[in-house]
């Protein structure tokens, strides 16, 4: 049985028509099912179990980036089969996962090509984060696999953790990194603080670094943000996840 999780600003009118032809889509595909509208205060992994319990077999997330991360940033511990249908803008997963925007997606989901995708969990409120973790440039050390440690030459890092989302880095004309998320590690982008500039702080090149667990401090609290929760934190342990989420993807994908 599919469950599908529609994000509530699908229900602007200017998406009206794509709904309508994803839902004709699927109904010819036979593979319509029960229509559930998030709300910004749905608890979405008890959503998920509750439906898993009434015989759901596949959970499609229906949105973008942000209803993607923050369904399964919740959701990643729950035993189902996850599907994606992107739509509208801010879909770069989409991209990675080889899923088109809209209608399209819908053949995608119907021929259910199902992989296991690497996940990280953060000890801050113990979740889960699947497509990307951002802590804009602040006074951190960071440590990595118990082994190394990396301090910026003025006391100022960015670190990019990244899984399904690319890291996209603006000064380089927004060139796009895409990491690789069944490699059993996740990825972190460095970007060391080099100088002060006139108008704002100059960033070395971004260094990469695999990881399977990294611990990040600060000397005063630090934001982090990771699938669009942002919280204050002084000390965070980020791993790779024991487990993985089986998710259907497209011939297309990029890893």
């Amino acid at each position: 049985m599919y469950v599908y999780l529609y994000d509530n600003y699908l229900r602007n009118k200017k998406f009206e028509s794509t709904i309508k032809d994803i839902e004709t889509r699927l109904t010819d595909f036979e593979i319509a099912g029960k229509i559930i509208r998030l709300q910004n205060f749905t608890n979405t992994q008890a959503v998920i179990e509750e439906e898993i319990k009434r015989g759901a077999t596949v959970i499609v997330i229906v949105g973008n980036d942000e209803t993607f991360g923050r369904v399964l940033s919740r959701g990643a511990a729950c035993k189902a089969l996850f599907g994606f249908l992107p739509v509208g803008t801010e879909n770069s997963i989409a991209g990675v996962l080889g899923i088109p925007v809209g209608e399209e997606a819908c053949d995608v989901l119907s021929q259910r090509r199902k992989v296991k995708l690497d996940i990280g969990w953060i000890s801050n409120r113990n979740r889960y984060f699947i497509s990307q973790l951002h802590i804009p440039s602040s006074d951190i050390t960071v440590e990595y696999d118990e082994k190394f440690k990396v301090y910026g030459r003025h006391n100022k890092m960015e670190l990019v953790v990244c899984n399904l989302q690319p890291f996209v880095w603006a000064e380089k004309g927004k060139e796009s990194f895409v990491v690789h998320p069944q490699d059993g590690k996740l990825e972190a982008f460095l970007r060391p603080m080099s100088g002060r500039g006139m108008f704002k702080d100059k960033f070395e090149e971004p260094s990469l670094f695999p990881f399977e667990e990294m611990k990040i401090t600060g000397s005063k609290p630090f934001p982090v943000e990771a699938d669009g929760t942002v919280t204050k934190e002084t000390e965070i342990i980020i791993k790779l996840a024991k487990n993985r989420i089986e998710m259907i993807v497209g011939k297309e994908r990029a890893f």
